[in-house]
């Protein structure tokens, strides 16, 4: 396993901060730490199910990616990602529910 260090948007670390700062998501705030975890460790873990999301791509083309932070539940939230921009690093462009590809930029 590769160990892989995590930078986050402004976007992201905003979305993070929501999470953190509204105690009725408390719960989506555990997922998501969780699977911030797991990534950082194991991009193949099955439980993120990881896979590209092929409708966006990154601010210099690379690919994104999707994880699953939440599933079988309505509006589950998602980690949106892509490789780089060093070696060992993956940038996180949005903490959202899917899908809400619409709120996704990369500030």
């Amino acid at each position: 396993m590769i160990h892989r260090n995590l930078v986050f948007t402004k976007q992201a670390d905003s979305h993070l901060k929501e999470l953190e700062t509204n105690s009725s998501k408390k719960n989506i705030l555990k997922s998501v730490l969780k699977t911030l975890a797991l990534m950082e460790n194991n991009l193949r873990h099955p439980s993120l199910k990881t896979h590209e999301f092929t409708s966006l791509s990154g601010p210099t083309g690379e690919k994104i990616f999707e994880a699953y932070a939440q599933q079988k539940t309505s509006g589950a939230y998602r980690i949106f990602w892509y490789y780089g921009p060093s070696q060992k690093q993956i940038t996180i462009i949005a903490i959202v529910p899917h899908p809400n590809k619409s709120h996704i930029n990369f500030n």
